[in-house]
């Protein structure tokens, strides 16, 4: 759309201020100006909001668009191409429909999904990706056959569609790996430092690369001016990734104080993720898991409000990812649900949209309603701070702009 002001929401700005009733000005994919449309003159469509609730568009910063079909299914060659990827794009789809504008892709699309989305030829938001993760051989992330050779993985991959996982055996092989993902467009790294909850071949309670391998994809990602981030869940494997240079722990299940303050004095991030724990817990067949994972997932989300709290202490920067996987992608908004009633829908709103932005380093860009920032912005059916079920709901998402466009409208 062309110059626009929208007015008579309320405008929650993702700083963490209480809200304000203020109008906002919209040009060129940016926002220009707050304050009371008119007063000086502008031009251009006015969009009038009133009893609606503005929150920045959402991010979340762990998302996993190239795991949208069953997995199980997916990984033994019992769903073709094409339907792989129209699971990807209606993921992409739905992602956009819930509020959410920007994503951080933690593995599994390889770079043809971000580049058809960047050109317009599929709804779906921004996309930060780490091409395929990094796991170790037979670590997390690696989902073939126990009898299937190592070096048969790769065939997994369909090229510019998806790519879940690339193993290496030492540093050497992670060193080309990472210098291949990025490639292929990778603008940031996902290692695995643990086993996980949805894992084929390891425990959580594993710890996977040594510190010293860890720190080849560090340095490979500085020389690019980018980072590294690591799913990890026991505290081992946190630590580890701390002390290698990793800038952001994804999950962080058995955090202990002493991590969580070295992690808070080198300024590493943290990355919950309830709403994937709760998804296996009651849907598991619906994610195309083996029932046994459930057993896996038994705990996890009690240990890992219990990290929230000790990061929260510690003053580690908190972020929020759902991790969602499978077709059952749709209601991504329950992560901030859910992290608001740990914590305040208002802290859960801060984690989704400025610290969120402040991690994927978009800070200023996304994530805040501010003159100079994109023009991403979402308008709810009610108030999610007085309700923060209507974050669960799609539908509460009446009308979604990104970049100054509208992308959904059910007004």
């Amino acid at each position: 759309m062309g110059p626009a002001h929208i007015v008579g929401a309320t405008v929650i700005d993702g700083s963490g201020r209480d809200p304000g009733n203020v109008d906002i000005a919209i040009e060129n994919g940016r926002i220009t100006r707050l304050g009371a449309a008119g007063a000086h003159g502008e031009h251009g469509e006015r969009l009038d909001a009133e009893g609606l609730t503005m929150t920045p568009g959402l991010i979340d910063a762990h998302v996993h668009l190239g795991l949208s079909s069953p997995i199980q299914p997916h990984f033994s060659f019992r769903i073709s191409a094409a339907e792989i990827a129209a699971d990807i794009f209606t993921t992409a789809g739905a992602t956009l429909d819930a509020g959410f504008t920007t994503v951080r892709d933690t593995g599994g699309i390889d770079g043809g999904v971000v580049t058809a989305i960047e050109k317009g030829k599929v709804r779906g938001p921004r996309v930060l990706s780490c091409g395929p993760v990094q796991c170790q051989i037979g670590g997390h992330g690696y989902y073939g056959a126990e009898w299937e050779p190592t070096e048969l993985w790769s065939s997994h991959h369909i090229p510019g569609l998806c790519a879940l996982s690339m193993m290496a055996g030492n540093a050497d092989e992670l060193r080309h790996n990472v210098r291949e993902a990025f490639r292929r467009g990778a603008s940031f790294l996902k290692l695995c430092v643990t086993g996980g909850v949805v894992g084929a071949h390891d425990r959580l309670t594993d710890t996977q690369f040594t510190v010293e391998e860890i720190a080849v994809a560090v340095q490979e990602a500085a020389a690019r001016n980018t980072y590294v981030t690591v799913h990890a869940h026991n505290d081992e494997g946190i630590r580890n990734a701390v002390e290698a240079g990793a800038r952001c722990v994804e999950h962080g299940t058995g955090l202990d104080e002493s991590t969580a303050t070295l992690m808070a004095a080198r300024g590493v991030a943290l990355v919950p993720t309830f709403a994937v724990v709760e998804q296996v817990l009651h849907d598991t067949a619906g994610a195309g898991l083996a029932e046994s994972t459930r057993d896996r997932a038994k705990g996890v989300r009690e240990r890992m409000a219990d990290a929230l709290a000790v990061a929260k202490h510690a003053g580690v920067r908190i972020g929020l990812g759902s991790d969602l996987i499978g077709p059952a992608q749709d209601r991504r908004g329950r992560e901030l649900t859910l992290r608001a009633a740990l914590e305040t829908p208002m802290e859960a709103l801060v984690a989704a949209t400025r610290t969120n932005a402040e991690i994927l380093g978009l800070s200023g860009q996304a994530g805040v309603i501010a003159p100079g920032a994109q023009a991403d912005l979402v308008l709810w059916n009610g108030n999610p701070l007085e309700d923060p079920e209507l974050f669960s709901d799609p539908a509460n998402a009446v009308l979604v702009i990104q970049a100054g466009h509208i992308v959904k409208d059910l007004r």
